[in-house]
C-alpha cells in the first residue's frame, strides 16, 4: 500500500513527490469527508456530491497534464 500511494503521488521518476498530485488527492478526500459529516448530520444531494467530485477530478486532472512536461525524467 506504501509503494502505492508513492508511484500515485511522485512523477515521472517515482522519487520526487508532485504537489498537484498531492493536493488533487487531499482535495478528493476533503469532498468525501464532506460528504460523509454531512450525511451523519443531515440529508446530502447526491447531484452536489457529483459535481464536487467531478470539479475535483477535472481540475486535478488538467493540473496533471498541463504540466507533464516539467516533471523530472
Amino acid at each position: 500500500m506504501r509503494t502505492f500511494l508513492k508511484q500515485l503521488l511522485t512523477g515521472k521518476d517515482n522519487q520526487t513527490y508532485d504537489i498537484g498530485r498531492v493536493t488533487w488527492l487531499l482535495g478528493t478526500i476533503t469532498v468525501i469527508a464532506l460528504a460523509a459529516f454531512e450525511v451523519s448530520t443531515s440529508q446530502i444531494s447526491l447531484r452536489e456530491l457529483a459535481e464536487a467530485l467531478g470539479i475535483v477530478s477535472a481540475a486535478g486532472g488538467a493540473s496533471t497534464m498541463m504540466k507533464k512536461d516539467t516533471e523530472p525524467q
